[in-house]
């Protein structure tokens, strides 16, 4: 897998459209880049229309606090990327900028802000959601950047992502349907656009040894499904993600359906960087000549 990521990547630079940053997985994007990367987030726009979604936008950083009750820490805590800043005096400042100049760790000076990087672009909405909701639930569009801390040679594991979400919280039936849905239609969407897709069961990068055992109940409840398409590994790349929380977030965040149980929910992340690596991988680097059919749909 290495070498063909590799190879991918430094075709990506060359190309100009990733910039290297000196850190894997952290990249500039060029204009061209963006270019897609926007077509996509309209067509996802439109392939949503029909739920008539609340949208929302939060920053890449959250609360720490709400970061906590989401339960990441506890299933991912490798992923994780807490942000610290200084707070001492004149005198720790000194010795934060003797250890710089010695070439030494600085960030012991630090200490831990009240945010952290968002690892999830939906984790910010539920707390803003505590009540009971109206009948038939929710919707909400949400879209923004990610962190998680898996840095690769690997062009599509970037630790600064962006997701496109639809989340639906309400009951759990309806929830499920909202899931279920999405399946189809994600893998639809992106056949039209010429890749190469098929959904299948998945499980979350679960953490140490309890890890496994909830990967495997993730994968035996079938609670997550993916929509893989090859770009530069050994086996296909996700590139669409589809959840059932059931009441993961419901419970912590004391979200009510209409008749007072524990709301539960499920989303559809579209991971608009590896669509548009997965388009630039199937049909080549300049879009100018990808197929009429395929900027038909993502530039009308």
């Amino acid at each position: 897998m290495a070498d063909g990521a590799v190879a991918f990547r430094d075709e990506l630079f060359s190309a100009g459209l990733l910039i290297e940053t000196g850190v894997d997985g952290l990249y500039g994007r060029s204009q061209i880049f963006e270019s897609v990367v926007e077509a996509i987030d309209r067509l996802a726009t439109l392939a949503g229309a029909h739920h008539r979604a609340t949208v929302v936008r939060f920053p890449p950083i959250m609360p720490r606090a709400v970061f906590e009750q989401t339960d990441y820490l506890r299933s991912f805590p490798d992923l994780t990327g807490s942000i610290h800043t200084f707070r001492g005096d004149d005198r720790e400042h000194a010795r934060l900028l003797a250890r710089l100049d010695r070439g030494e760790d600085w960030t012991a000076s630090l200490t831990p802000a009240a945010a952290v990087l968002c690892s999830a672009a939906c984790h910010p909405l539920y707390p803003t959601i505590t009540g009971r909701l109206p009948a038939g639930g929710r919707v909400f569009d949400v879209y923004g950047y990610c962190f998680r801390h898996e840095p690769a040679t690997d062009p599509t594991r970037m630790i600064a992502f962006r997701m496109r979400e639809f989340v639906h919280v309400g009951d759990p039936d309806d929830a499920e349907e909202h899931r279920d849905q999405w399946i189809t239609r994600a893998t639809d969407l992106m056949a039209g656009l010429g890749l190469a897709v098929e959904a299948v069961v998945a499980n979350d990068p679960f953490f140490g040894r309890l890890g496994t055992m909830l990967a495997n109940n993730q994968r035996d409840e079938a609670l997550k499904y993916e929509i893989v398409t090859p770009i530069a590994g050994e086996r296909p790349t996700a590139i669409v993600s589809c959840n059932l929380h059931r009441d993961h977030f419901g419970g912590p965040f004391e979200i009510e359906t209409a008749d007072g149980a524990v709301a539960h929910s499920a989303c559809v992340g579209f991971g608009v960087e590896r669509i548009a690596l997965a388009l630039l991988r199937t049909h080549g680097l300049d879009p100018d000549h990808w197929p009429a059919a395929v900027t038909g749909r993502l530039w009308p």
